[in-house]
């Protein structure tokens, strides 16, 4: 009978893979606009450090490997990805990230390879290269922790993606599989992962709709200061209401469509002191007609 650990082992994989390939999208997007925009170019550096740790764990922990497929696999994305920026970076960007990459990615991860095959032996090699691969998963995992804050301070969650919630599924998942093979290194930041990745998923929930209760608040409050705006416009043009023995009103006096037009779009730009320095303006004007109209009846009736 199988081992309970490699199918939680691979079921982890496919939930890794798919959380390395989702920056794809992003990927096209910078190719098909040919820039890399405001995109941070730091998460896929670091995340490539990552994925190569614990590719060079897996081959030194016996029965590690279901670690070397899924971060092989996920150094072999992040490569392509960091290429990728590289390539449609501006100038001072690139240079930039290219020492980055030169001092991180080559130069740092060459010295741990070569410190852990060399100067170390046996269990204190892989402790020494297990912590150092722990303090990067809780980095990675600590990392949204900005968006969650973003996401609070402005009620939208328009700043942290959904699929940063599914975070939560890749600790779980791991977290099982270190229980099952009894690895501390692997349960111990994927724990602290599935906790954080739980929380993210919870601030997405609450906070999904808010952006568009804003927008659907802000949809009726422009409708109703045009129906306002509408209202009173219309008072202040109405045609006069037929009085005994008095003519009617001349055509011109009637507004035009253009004229109603233009009143929407003015009604678009009113500030509140203008809606009520208009509304004002016709309660003056309507008081004056109904004197003028109760003078004239006054007058009709007396001959």
């Amino acid at each position: 009978m199988a081992d309970p650990s490699f199918f939680v082992g691979i079921v982890g994989n496919i939930i890794s893979i798919l959380v390395f390939t989702s920056p794809i999208a992003t990927f096209r997007r910078v190719v098909r606009n040919k820039s890399t925009e405001e995109f941070r170019w730091l998460p896929y550096v670091t995340t490539l450090l990552y994925t190569s740790l614990w590719a060079f764990y897996g081959l030194l922990k016996p029965g590690g490997l279901l670690l070397i497929t899924v971060n092989a696999a996920g150094a072999a994305l992040q490569a392509t990805y960091v290429a990728l920026y590289l390539a449609y970076a501006p100038r001072d960007t690139k240079v930039k990230m290219a020492k980055v990459v030169v001092g991180v990615n080559i130069c740092f991860f060459a010295a741990v390879v070569l410190v852990g095959l060399v100067a170390l032996h046996g269990a204190v090699r892989l402790f020494a290269v297990g912590v150092l691969c722990s303090a990067l998963t809780i980095a990675m995992y600590a990392a949204p922790m900005a968006a969650m804050r973003t996401v609070v301070k402005t009620r939208s969650v328009e700043y942290m993606p959904f699929s940063l919630s599914f975070l939560f599924l890749n600790g779980g998942i791991w977290s099982v599989y270190s229980l099952l093979v009894k690895d501390y290194f692997i349960g111990i930041p994927n724990a602290m992962g599935f906790v954080m990745g739980t929380a993210q998923l919870a601030l997405y929930m609450a906070y999904r709709n808010k952006k568009k209760l804003v927008a659907l608040k802000e949809e009726d409050e422009e409708k109703g200061v045009v129906h306002l705006m509408g209202q009173v416009e219309l008072g202040q043009t109405k045609v006069p209401s037929l009085k005994k023995g008095l003519s009617l009103p001349m055509p011109s006096s009637l507004p035009s469509p253009l004229h109603g037009f233009g009143n929407l779009i003015k009604a678009l730009s009113a500030t509140p002191l203008e809606l009520q320095s208009v509304l004002n303006q016709h309660e003056r004007v309507g008081a004056k007609e109904e004197h003028h109209d109760d003078d004239e009846e006054h007058a009709y009736s007396s001959k």
